[in-house]
């Protein structure tokens, strides 16, 4: 296991670690660390030796996360093994897709121990509204998660996060409230939020308790933030990091692979013998933030890993932001 030193820390929010680095400090250790086809002549890092950052809560969190957006559990169950085998080991399972029963069933299945994954459930309760309402049905999801994932004899969660903040603020003390209660009782180590701004953000802050760990958002090449429309993208992530929450990109590659952006993506990669959609996810990694991606393709699947082995110059990074 790495030290916490050996990541990047969400409190400064540089950039995660390059897989040399990673690497070597790993070997300091006595595991070998290594991404892409190779994963299977070695074995495979627990998701606290991947690179990543050090959460708010002191958990190491993967860079590169597996998020199954799929609304089957037969596929969720084939998706997630082959992620299990390429060596992903940070998943999200969101309630939205309904695919938590199938994702646990891999787990089982694969045999790799509890202690080397990082999960993370979610809780659709944004259409009630108060304090009380939003509280009832957020416990209800918390209490849904876990019969699902039980189904793969998961009993606890890294991370619980709320798919969407509630209507107004006292929706949002509720759903908070139940989430704190679902950690009380030791069934998730962590809390999370999605699509939540600056100032949705501060009420969940104000109430002097657990502290959100992760805000999922639309981010990546391209997206100018609808969530801090003042300073677009950048402000979405100075915002988050000055309250100590890591930006987690999700559907990351929906407008780098299109148009101009792709061009320029492309262009980028080609010093570095890398695809444009391995550039769009290293512009997230190197500046500050990590991803949860998807995919029906092996080859994807270790695509998507094969990102630590490079780093984007400040130009370039400049260039993929004005886009």
């Amino acid at each position: 296991m790495l030290h916490a030193l050996a990541l990047a820390s969400i409190l400064s929010l540089s950039p995660p670690l390059s897989r040399r680095a990673v690497g070597a400090l790993v070997g300091q250790a006595g595991a070998a660390l290594t991404l892409g086809p190779a994963l299977a002549k070695a074995p495979t890092p627990s998701y606290q030796e991947q690179p990543g950052y050090v959460l708010n809560t002191g958990q190491a969190f993967p860079t590169a996360s597996f998020g199954l957006q799929v609304y089957d559990d037969a596929t969720a169950e084939k998706l997630t093994s082959i992620a299990l085998e390429v060596g992903y080991r940070n998943f999200f399972a969101s309630v939205l897709a309904g695919n938590q029963r199938g994702f646990a069933r891999a787990i089982k299945a694969s045999g790799v121990p509890r202690e080397d994954l990082f999960i993370c459930g979610s809780v659709l309760s944004n259409s009630a509204q108060g304090f009380s309402s939003a509280k009832a049905l957020s416990a209800r999801g918390c209490a849904e998660n876990m019969a699902a994932f039980g189904v793969g004899g998961i009993t606890y969660l890294d991370m619980i996060m709320l798919d969407y903040p509630g209507p107004d603020d006292a929706a949002l003390r509720g759903q908070w409230e139940a989430l704190e209660e679902m950690q009380a009782e030791n069934l998730t180590r962590s809390l999370a939020v999605s699509n939540y701004n600056a100032r949705q953000l501060d009420v969940v802050l104000a109430m002097k308790g657990t502290k959100p760990t992760v805000n999922q958002l639309p981010y990546g090449v391209g997206f100018s933030n609808y969530y801090e429309p003042q300073g677009g993208a950048a402000s979405v992530l100075k915002a988050n990091r000055e309250r100590g929450v890591l930006v987690q990109a999700w559907s990351p590659l929906r407008k780098a692979l299109s148009g101009k952006r792709k061009a320029v993506c492309t262009e980028i990669g080609e010093k570095y013998g890398k695809s444009a959609a391995q550039v769009g996810l290293r512009y997230i990694a190197d500046t500050g933030a990590c991803f949860t991606t998807q995919s029906k393709s092996r080859a994807h699947f270790e695509e998507d890993l094969q990102l630590f082995d490079f780093q984007l110059n400040q130009e370039e990074i400049a260039r993929l932001a004005a886009l």
